[in-house]
């Protein structure tokens, strides 16, 4: 059993979509971001950086009870312990490892930044806004581009996919028009497809 502390977050829904997908048996933890729950001192004890997403699987690398934070990480790990979505051909591999990156270090950061300046900020900050909406944009081209000759980021579905779709869901948040960008798209109706990627979306219920 994987115990999943998560809130509804993309980060948070990456995790839950991969543990669908996989079909793996798993308990949900809602963790209240709002409220401040990630602070408290049950959570930090699985979490250190008092973020979300982060599991607790009772069946370990070495048969114990495995302790997990950060979202990348977590799908590297779930993709190693069952063989699924993490490609075995060595190109392949690195091919969705390194979009898996993009996701963690662009796509998330400056797409989170995007939706902060432009709905939560007290006051409008025009220079942050106009800094982020357009990285958001230049990154939305980097995936058009990829996905004009792939129909995933790597050659099949994989984590690099489902870490990057729950971000692409919130498109209107970040004011960004899908229809710019053809090949996102393509990609994001056909993942938004899956029974599965439905399921995960709704995590917290």
């Amino acid at each position: 059993m994987i115990d999943l502390y998560t809130w509804t977050t993309p980060n948070g829904r990456k995790v839950s979509i991969m543990l669908e997908e996989l079909g793996l048996p798993y308990k949900v933890h809602a963790v209240n971001i709002g409220r401040g729950d990630q602070f408290k001192p049950e959570f930090v004890a699985v979490s250190p950086n008092s973020r979300i997403p982060a599991i607790v699987d009772s069946d370990g690398p070495d048969g114990k009870p495995y302790a997990m934070m950060e979202s990348g990480a977590i799908l590297v790990y779930l993709a190693g312990k069952t063989g699924k979505f993490l490609p075995q051909a060595v190109r392949g591999r690195y091919d969705a490892l390194q979009w898996l990156m993009f996701q963690m270090g662009g796509v998330g950061p400056m797409f989170g930044q995007a939706h902060h300046f432009l709905r939560s900020a007290k006051e409008a900050v025009p220079y942050a806004i106009e800094r982020y909406i357009s990285e958001t944009r230049r990154l939305y081209g980097v995936l058009n581009d990829r996905l004009k000759n792939h129909e995933y980021l790597a050659d099949e579905y994989s984590i690099a996919d489902i870490a990057t779709y729950p971000w692409v869901a919130r498109y209107e948040w970040h004011k960004t028009n899908l229809d710019e960008y053809p090949h996102v798209k393509r990609w994001f109706d056909k993942i938004s497809a899956r029974p599965a990627v439905r399921r995960g979306m709704k995590v917290p219920a």
